[in-house]
């Protein structure tokens, strides 16, 4: 009831229409993106709680890179418990300039049980082509750690993956697109009616002499760089982004069943419907009994006393008429004692019925 109360409340304070938000809030630029790094490295220092000799992979690793460095060890014979295998990954920024530096994640994939206080040592980090973007090395950060030991112990949070901050260091630019006569934008929601607002504010900030934008459908815009503007490709889409446009979006109503949470537009339509909603609860409570013989004769035993409750109490009525919104749905159900569960079941049967004027979405 409380988390249905909240929700009304939210409702009831939601704004008329969408505000206006920046294109940069709305938009990407086609080419621009982020890239996915991975590398394989090892993490030293670790105090007795590295991988155990069942995983080999990480003493061959250990022995390879002893190698390089000189030192000639048979695998098989070594036995180190501070050393643990992991996969570190990062996210290349674009236009990412050689000498920056970004975060790496770092996880074991062997038997470690904690990554606290370790090293990692200088690893390679790769792109999806297989060249080397990245180089990383530095303390390990985790946020949980385990202790105590035997069968009495205490760990908290994930104590197997920690972080890097500023742990690599990039060695080669991002391969990202460089806008040059023309550039597309993409939506992060696409929508046929928020693309054509956005080409049309763009047609009326920059193109006075001719339309340089073009709705070329619901998820992108080509926009062409006016000639004022070639040699300020930069400043141009800087300006581009700082355009405010209203949004629109279709109607929809997310619910999470598991939760019991619905989010949903105040001005969702209903079409004219009467709900008949109740209730009907089956109890069933056991309850252990006591048996004492009479006399010396006999044992006490537990005999068990089940007590069988139904409760059907006359189901409650809501009646919408023409126009009603789901503001209105939702003050009605709550002034007949619904609950959010309550709720999304009525919306389910909504939908069902054909009266609900938006898309439900359950999770």
């Amino acid at each position: 009831m409380r988390l249905l109360a909240m929700f009304l409340a939210l409702v009831s304070l939601a704004p008329a229409g969408f505000a206006a938000s920046r294109l940069k809030d709305l938009v990407s630029i086609e080419g621009v993106r982020d890239n996915q790094l991975i590398g394989y490295g090892v993490v030293v220092g670790l105090a007795g709680t590295g991988d155990k000799r069942t995983t080999v992979f990480s003493a061959q690793s250990l022995t390879n890179m002893l190698l390089r460095m000189g030192v000639s060890v048979n695998p098989n014979l070594i036995l180190v418990a501070n050393v643990a295998a992991v996969m570190v990954t990062a996210t290349l920024p674009p236009f990412a300039q050689p000498g920056s530096k970004v975060d790496v994640t770092v996880g074991a994939v062997g038997d470690a049980t904690n990554l606290q206080g370790g090293l990692l040592i200088l690893t390679a980090l790769r792109g999806a082509n297989g060249q080397v973007y990245a180089e990383a090395q530095g303390a390990v950060v985790t946020g949980g750690f385990v202790s105590g030991r035997g069968g009495n112990s205490q760990m908290v949070n994930h104590p197997t993956v920690g972080r890097v901050p500023e742990g690599a260091t990039v060695e080669r630019g991002a391969p990202s697109a460089e806008p040059t006569e023309r550039v597309r934008l993409q939506l992060r929601n696409a929508d046929f009616t928020t693309s054509a607002r956005i080409a049309s504010a763009i047609n009326a900030k920059f193109g006075e002499k001719a339309a340089i934008a073009q709705a070329e459908n619901a998820g992108a815009v080509a926009v062409g760089i006016p000639a004022e503007w070639k040699s300020k490709v930069t400043e141009f889409i800087a300006a581009v982004e700082e355009l405010k446009v209203e949004t629109d979006s279709p109607a929809r109503i997310v619910v999470n069943e598991r939760t019991g949470t619905i989010v949903m537009g105040k001005d969702v339509r209903i079409s004219p419907v009467a709900i008949l909603h109740g209730n009907l609860s089956v109890e069933i409570q056991t309850t252990f009994q006591v048996s004492q013989p009479y006399g010396l004769t006999g044992t006490t035993q537990v005999v068990p006393q089940q007590t069988v409750t139904t409760n059907d109490p006359a189901a409650k009525s809501v009646v919408l008429k023409q126009g009603a919104t789901v503001e209105e749905l939702v003050r009605a159900l709550t002034a007949i004692g619904s609950t959010a569960r309550d709720v999304i079941a009525i919306l389910e049967n909504l939908r069902a019925a054909g009266a609900l004027d938006a898309d439900l979405e359950v999770m």
